[in-house]
């Protein structure tokens, strides 16, 4: 057998020997309620869905929800890297403490935190302005309330909850002077009999349009049983109550999540602090309910096209906290790192935040 003849055989076999293709890239979530269908950790699966169909067998995807805060956060990330993940979303507040400990641990898979604030070689965090859509949320709820008076439903007294109320609060009074907003916290991100409660209550107190931070459509049934309005949020909630349903504030993770995951697998990922809003299309408003007059539209679409173009930004002063000391001075946008540790009331809150 000649030298040609062995190299054709070679070639020969090289040609029918199967092509093994990369193993996709493992990408865990963790979160904090269940996937249902509407809220926050509705979106962050949709995210996971969308990022999952543009990438194809490049990843392969798993979610582990309803994971409460704390020690059993980090057993559930412990088990991810385990499990050969290299990618993992951590998408509550309280997971920022155990996602940090355990990227600490292993060096070689990336973390990315929501909401959270702590940062390293592995460990990236990321966050939605939602806080624009509460801003409009307020707009329309300003022309729309007779009694002037507010509700709100919140989960934990975090800085992201606290940026969400006092943006609603804006928003109204920009179009309405004299706008109070009542606040009930019901100390969790999910809990439809609390909301439920908190709603009814609100509704006792006067609230004739309500906003929440919490992930079930209760508040959104209890306005619609009362004849009152409220807003989706996280996710378009209209199916729940379509008479009730003013907008919704959603949130568009797909994108995000999508150009991670590519970053991770050309290697070219780096840590950093991600904050995006209207103009990033992270941040998005559902269709406006029939029933917002046309003024209110109107005053809604012309900030959303304000936000949209960066124009705008909610937190611009004048702003004055509750007993009416100046916060910030006219035209002053209130810096990023302060939005994210903002601590109290602006003027037109009532009640006192929970410590």
């Amino acid at each position: 057998m000649n030298r040609r003849t062995l190299l054709a055989m070679a070639a020969a076999i090289c040609l029918s020997a199967p092509a093994f293709a990369e193993e996709p890239l493992k990408i865990g979530f963790v979160y904090v309620g269940p996937v249902g269908d509407a809220g926050w950790t509705y979106a962050h699966d949709q995210g996971r869905l969308a990022m999952e169909k543009e990438l194809g067998v490049k990843v392969k995807t798993t979610y582990v929800e309803n994971v409460p805060e704390g020690a059993d956060a980090e057993r559930v990330i412990r088990k991810l890297v385990a499990e050969g993940n290299k990618l993992i979303f951590t998408t509550s507040f309280g997971y920022m403490n155990p996602t940090e400990k355990v990227a600490k641990a292993t060096p070689g898979v990336v973390f990315m935190h929501a909401t959270g604030f702590k940062t390293g070689k592995n460990l990236g965090t990321y966050e939605s302005r939602l806080y624009e859509g509460a801003y409009l949320n307020g707009v329309i709820a300003g022309k729309m309330t007779k009694s002037k008076t507010l509700g709100f439903i919140a989960s934990f007294p975090v800085p992201e909850v606290i940026r969400n109320i006092n943006a609603y609060t804006l928003g109204a009074q920009s179009v309405n002077p004299g706008i109070k907003t009542k606040v009930i916290w019901v100390n969790s991100w999910y809990d439809p009999a609390k909301e439920r409660q908190a709603a009814e209550t609100l509704v006792a107190q006067g609230a004739d349009v309500m906003a929440q931070n919490t992930d079930s459509p209760a508040t959104l049934q209890v306005a619609q049983e009362k004849g009152v309005y409220a807003f989706g949020w996280d996710s378009d909630m209209s199916k729940f109550a379509p008479k009730a349903h003013l907008t919704a504030a959603t949130n568009n993770w797909g994108p995000y999540y999508t150009e991670t995951a590519k970053a991770v697998l050309a290697g070219t990922w780096k840590s950093g602090d991600y904050h995006g809003g209207m103009k990033e299309g992270m941040v998005k408003m559902s269709v406006l309910n029939a029933a917002v007059p046309a003024e209110a539209a109107k005053a809604f679409e012309e900030k959303k096209a304000a936000l949209a173009a960066g124009t705008f930004a909610p937190f611009t002063g004048p702003i004055k906290d509750q007993s009416g000391a100046i916060k910030y001075a006219a035209g002053v946008v209130v810096p990023l790192k302060d939005l994210l540790s903002m601590n109290f009331y602006v003027q037109g809150v009532d009640g006192a935040i929970p410590k």
